[in-house]
């Protein structure tokens, strides 16, 4: 069944936060009792999934709530600065034009995003905005859109950079297209099987195109299929 609706994550899939909630993270380490991360462990936590970074980090899931609440504030003073991906505009308003509806849910809070879209003229793209959902319940709202919308589970795809949207699109019973260029890696989001595997913006439109058509067996827009991290290699890192 054709696609109607796509719904998009917002960190790291629509806007170009990681280097900033890097740094803001990092700028906390004092308060909230953990060491800052240098590249080297970046680049690990890329490749674990959204669950396993949680539990490497060592941080209180008492204080977890708390640290997050803060680097939304700190990034909300920094949201002048930021722009989209490369590409992702664009896509976009291609989406918008050819008559999709589009929407966020992210963890984000509304004042970050509305304040983005505004000032990268992207606020007229998106039929709705749902922010400040938890960590690991955007299938609920994922649920409460479908059921707004009239749409069936067949007509929502998701599109999101972390193996948590991966969880969520598959407990709503959605397609799921991950791309490989926010917070986890190309490499840990093929492992956990999403529809498809995309690596710049403008594949996006592809994908959707094809897969109206029927045409998901394109070589071009397989799946990647890459090798997971064994066991040996992962490494406990404090934060």
């Amino acid at each position: 069944m054709a696609t109607k609706a796509i719904i998009f994550d917002f960190d790291g899939t629509i806007a170009d936060t990681y280097q900033a909630i890097v740094d803001i993270t990092n700028s906390l380490a004092s308060e909230f009792g953990y060491k800052t991360l240098n590249q080297e462990e970046l680049l690990f936590l890329k490749n674990l999934s959204s669950r396993e970074i949680i539990k490497q980090s060592e941080i209180s899931l008492f204080k977890l709530p708390f640290l997050v609440k803060r680097v939304q504030k700190e990034l909300g003073n920094q949201i002048g600065k930021l722009t989209p991906i490369t590409g992702m505009s664009e896509v976009l308003q291609e989406l918008k034009k050819q008559g999709y509806i589009l929407g966020i849910i992210t963890s984000n809070i509304e004042e970050n995003v509305t304040a983005f879209l505004q000032n990268n003229e992207l606020d007229t793209c998106f039929d709705f905005i749902h922010s400040g959902t938890t960590i690991f319940g955007k299938h609920r709202i994922i649920n409460q859109v479908i059921k707004k919308y009239h749409l069936r589970n067949t007509e929502v795809i998701y599109v999101g950079d972390e193996t948590r949207d991966i969880r969520s699109a598959r407990k709503s019973n959605v397609g799921i297209i991950a791309v490989g260029w926010g917070f986890n890696s190309a490499k840990v989001l093929g492992e956990h099987d999403p529809d498809y595997l995309i690596v710049k913006p403008q594949e996006l439109l592809e994908v959707i195109r094809a897969g109206n058509r029927g045409y998901s067996d394109l070589v071009m827009l397989k799946r990647l299929r890459l090798p997971k991290i064994t066991q040996d290699k992962k490494r406990k890192i404090k934060l």
